[in-house]
């Protein structure tokens, strides 16, 4: 957990010192989007806590409103290395003693198939794979541009019942229905 902690203030540095040089070019894309997320609207900003399957928390995402979409910053520990599907599903219910499985399928308003890389997709929950480090750590941040935290919107992750973020066992291949392969859900949070 030390180096969870010391990734959410290398996270605020990085975001102050974007914010300080704003005419300079940030060099990567994490800087970017933290930049993106400081401007946007905070009083649309949740926190998730992911567990695993002995309901440990392994971590959090912290859910932000933006011109874009919602921006997902993600930092968990205790992780198996290697790249993680990473997806945003229909329910908010996380339930450990069941794998997961009362997350539901991915969060699809819009009817799609699941993937960026299927011509009939992607699920609005379809996020990029996410990579975790050999030390079993993960600190990513991603724009989920299919989805809202306004309230009644169809595409709004704080509809009834919520919505959770589930990370897999297994990368997603970005094609295959229902899930891209992805395997077993390994950890979850609760977006409510």
């Amino acid at each position: 957990m030390k180096r969870l902690l010391i990734a959410s203030i290398l996270l605020i540095l990085i975001a102050a010192c974007a914010h300080s040089t704003e005419n300079e070019t940030a060099p990567t894309h994490e800087i970017d989007a933290v930049e993106t997320s400081s401007k946007s609207d905070t009083s649309s900003r949740i926190t998730v806590t992911l567990i695993n399957q002995d309901s440990e928390m392994v971590g959090q995402a912290f859910l932000t409103e933006t011109k874009k979409g919602v921006n997902i910053a993600l930092e968990a520990a205790g992780l198996p290395p290697g790249t993680h599907g990473f997806h945003i599903h229909e329910k908010g219910v996380c339930e450990p003693e069941n794998k997961f499985e009362t997350a539901g399928g991915h969060f699809n308003p819009f009817n799609k198939e699941h993937g960026t890389l299927n011509p009939k997709g992607p699920h609005a929950g379809d996020l990029p794979n996410i990579i975790v480090q050999n030390d079993g750590t993960v600190v990513d941040v991603i724009d989920a541009d299919l989805v809202t935290l306004k309230k009644g919107e169809p595409n709004s992750l704080l509809k009834r019942g919520g919505t959770s973020l589930v990370i897999h066992a297994d990368p997603d291949d970005y094609k295959t229905n229902p899930a891209g392969n992805a395997g077993e859900r390994i950890a979850c949070g609760e977006i409510k």
